[in-house]
């Protein structure tokens, strides 16, 4: 058999006979590397399709529908992203950045279904004496579990094949390698081809597989990004890792819903649920009224959040003005500013404005702006938003307000916290029982009227 080298790009996957500097498909620097492949690679195993499936050509109306059956992970959080559980043969794709608490939630996940399924974890990056003492640490234990150190796909396989699990994790996908390649473990095809191997296992037999990744905060590594179009569903740990409260958001999901989202935070005994979000927050933010402070109710999904938008606005001592978000679309507060400047008259060219989405996560929700154009106004005036009031609404950029999606879920959530005055748009829904606490904006100008 005869070998050639090529250069491929590990973000796009794109192919050069020679090295490049710059990527000419997507433009990245530094990111082609050496990869020695077969000429012959059609009649290589290594080319083969991800999927080995097939089936006779069948009319769409004489397909019979098969009825999955959900097998509960015992941890509601991850059940309700997933769409009530997991499926068999369901190849899960847990992606975030080193340190995020992936391995944590496999381990936890891993006793849940030890109660009634068998599960293999592999590492390719801790001995099992390692792992051993990480489930001890978090009080994870069962004789259901099986645990082995291994790198080598072909030998990942053979474990399978002799413990004959339910459930199978892979920690993590960017240490496995195909002896068949001389590339790099972590590198795109040695990611491709591994996974490969791995599914055309699992699938057949009904074996549900976690795959662990490691992606940068700009989620550019190659290895998560190529397995996305293989896998059923894709999971993405979104906040930092100093941060205690945990987000975990489905990007793909063939089960399920990608709207909904599972909030963790870190403790000592590993991920704990944060089943109820608003009291989370409203635990830690609604302390005493505070000028630049405008609370409001977001909805992630299914889920209603109540979030804290915090506004500074403060004289520059740049040519420019800065324009500072975290947790929020930089574009939307752009806008946002611009419109209170042109209805409200706000002198906010010689001001710099940050403004910042509280508890650490991002969120983008157009029902945040009402709150986001409140705690604008409150700093430049130095006036305190009562923590009893919240603002939930749409401005639009001629300054008008706007309904926004499930306005009665997210104004329930506010009565439920206790809040009373609840500053919305003109309410037409008939569902939405009107009282005291309501109070109607109509534009930018009535919104600056009442701080």
């Amino acid at each position: 058999m005869k070998f050639r080298t090529i250069f491929t790009c590990q973000k796009c996957g794109f192919n050069s006979p020679k090295w490049l500097g710059q990527c000419p498909d997507c433009g990245a620097w530094n990111s082609l590397a050496e990869e020695v492949i077969a000429q012959e690679g059609k009649k290589t195993k290594s080319t083969k399709s991800f999927t080995d499936f097939s089936s006779p050509i069948t009319p769409l109306k004489e397909a019979s529908l098969k009825d999955y059956e959900r097998i509960a992970t015992n941890i509601p959080e991850l059940d309700k992203l997933l769409g009530g559980g997991l499926v068999k043969g369901q190849l899960v794709l847990l992606a975030g950045a080193p340190g995020i608490g992936k391995s944590t939630l496999m381990m936890q996940t891993a006793a849940k279904l030890a109660k009634t399924q068998k599960v293999l974890y592999v590492s390719g990056e801790e001995s099992v004496e390692q792992i051993a003492l990480r489930a001890r640490r978090l009080n994870c234990s069962s004789d259901n579990i099986f645990l082995v150190s291994q790198t080598n796909v072909q030998e990942i396989i053979e474990a399978v094949k002799e413990v004959k699990p339910q459930v199978l994790i892979v920690d993590s996908v960017q240490t496995i390698y195909h002896p068949e390649f001389s590339s790099t473990s972590g590198s795109l095809s040695q990611v491709r081809e591994s996974a490969g191997e791995i599914l055309r296992l699992t699938k057949p037999l009904g074996i549900i597989t976690f795959l662990l990744g490691h992606i940068t905060k700009e989620g550019s590594l190659a290895g998560p990004k190529v397995l996305e179009h293989m896998v059923d569903s894709v999971l993405y740990f979104e906040t930092e890792k100093d941060n205690v409260l945990r987000l975990l958001r489905a990007h793909k999901n063939r089960f399920g819903s990608t709207e909904e989202i599972a909030l963790f935070k870190m403790g000592q005994e590993g991920l704990e649920e944060v089943a109820d979000a608003s009291l989370y927050f409203a635990s830690t933010s609604r302390t005493k009224d505070i000028a630049g402070r405008a609370l409001s109710v977001a909805l992630e999904g299914s889920r209603p959040i109540l979030s804290e938008v915090q506004a500074l606005v403060s004289p520059t001592h740049f040519p420019y003005p800065r324009r500072i978000t975290t947790g929020l679309d930089l574009n939307r507060t752009q806008i946002l500013l611009a419109a209170l400047e042109r209805h409200v008259g706000l002198n906010l060219d010689t001001k710099d404005v940050c403004v910042s989405l509280g508890g650490g996560i991002k969120i983008n929700d157009s029902g945040l702006d009402m709150a986001l154009c409140a705690a604008v106004i409150s700093s430049l005036r130095d006036k305190p938003l009562s923590a009893l009031s919240i603002f939930i609404g749409e401005m639009g950029i001629l300054g008008q307000s706007a309904p926004v999606s499930h306005l009665d879920k997210r104004i329930a959530e506010a009565r439920r916290l206790g809040f009373k005055k609840i500053y919305t748009p003109p309410v037409k829904d008939k569902n939405i029982k009107k009282g005291p606490d309501i109070i109607e904006i109509e534009d930018l100008i009535s919104l600056a009227g009442k701080i």
